[in-house]
């Protein structure tokens, strides 16, 4: 198995104004729905929650996921690959094992909820993979190039471990049900399991929610998993969450270093706000249009701090009330 030949099935990379017209989701809009009964234009108001507006933050988490896939499956077709795939076996009954493959490939990405950080994931992957699974001929093999779970909220280390299983069955096996029919018991051989897992079958694993490791007296246990998982698997692991998780990474070095990555803010007030608010205001289904003032944009911006997920709410709510009410005007 050779790299090119893997990289060959994946779509190119792309940059610049290329992955902007990519990643963009504007959705169909026509004026004659203003004129539309007020159940219809109720219904159509939702278009707003679809509409995905690009910006530098996608275009970085873009990046950041296709190199790390890309380190990834460097892994796989190399010798130490093999070596390790000895060493989860012994996991997996029992014995003595360590991690060959190793690998610093952990990173996070972390902001405030609502500015975006999920939907720019799930725009990124769906990009990078295209939804396809790589499937090899010599040796057959079948490798999911991203695989997103979320932390559960407990932190089980368990949990995780076999939601990770439970996902990768959706893909392209049967691994969840035989784990759990075989009961592996212990912590360690379920880790060996789910390394072989991931080093046979998944390039990027995405952990969704980590801050929920923060307030949760199992966290240091699953941030310790997932540092196994990493030397036994040689696959790179982003880790998603709220900025209250970095004083915990920040707690011991051994955290602290797999906290490089990303982090996300707000959209500052200039030309990517007002022209997020451009494109927002161009979806309006009250009956009398409005344009969208300097006073307006400030309004915005004072009211949502340049937070995408308040900012569509407001507009989406101000027109829902305004239709309600009899008003029919976003002002």
């Amino acid at each position: 198995m050779k790299i090119e030949d893997l990289i060959s099935k994946l779509p190119p990379m792309k940059t610049g104004a290329e992955l902007t017209k990519a990643l963009e989701d504007i959705q169909p809009y026509s004026e004659d729905v203003r004129n539309a009964d007020t159940t219809t234009r109720l219904m159509s108001l939702s278009e707003l929650y679809n509409i995905y507006i690009p910006s530098s933050m996608s275009h970085e988490i873009h990046s950041k996921l296709y190199l790390a896939m890309i380190r990834s499956l460097q892994k796989k077709c190399s010798q130490q690959a093999i070596l390790q795939r000895y060493e989860n076996n012994a996991a997996i009954i029992g014995q003595e094992y360590r991690g060959i493959i190793g690998g610093a490939d952990s990173f996070t990405i972390i902001g405030a909820s609502g500015i975006g950080k999920s939907s720019a994931i799930g725009r990124a992957v769906s990009l990078i993979t295209q939804n396809t699974i790589i499937t090899t001929a010599n040796p057959h093999s079948k490798i999911i190039p991203t695989l997103t779970v979320q932390c559960p909220f407990d932190s089980s280390v368990k949990g995780l471990l076999l939601e990770i299983l439970r996902k990768t069955d959706e893909a392209i096996g049967t691994y969840y049900s035989n784990a759990v029919k075989s009961r592996a018991s212990t912590t360690d051989t379920l880790i060996g399991l789910v390394s072989t897992v991931c080093l046979n079958h998944i390039s990027l694993l995405i952990v969704d929610e980590i801050q929920n490791v923060v307030n949760s007296k199992n966290g240091k246990n699953l941030v310790g998993a997932l540092t196994q998982l990493i030397n036994s698997s040689g696959i790179s692991i982003c880790m998603v969450g709220t900025p209250e998780c970095v004083p915990f990474f920040e707690q011991a070095m051994q955290l602290a270093r797999r906290s490089a990555g990303l982090t996300c803010a707000p959209m500052s007030f200039g030309e990517t706000f007002e022209e997020t608010c451009r494109v927002l205001f161009g979806y309006q289904y009250v009956k009398n249009a409005t344009e969208l003032t300097p006073s307006l944009l400030y309004w915005l911006y004072e009211h949502s701090a340049g937070n995408i997920s308040v900012l569509v709410s407001l507009i989406h709510d101000a027109q829902e009330i305004a239709i309600l009410n009899g008003t029919e005007t976003l002002n």
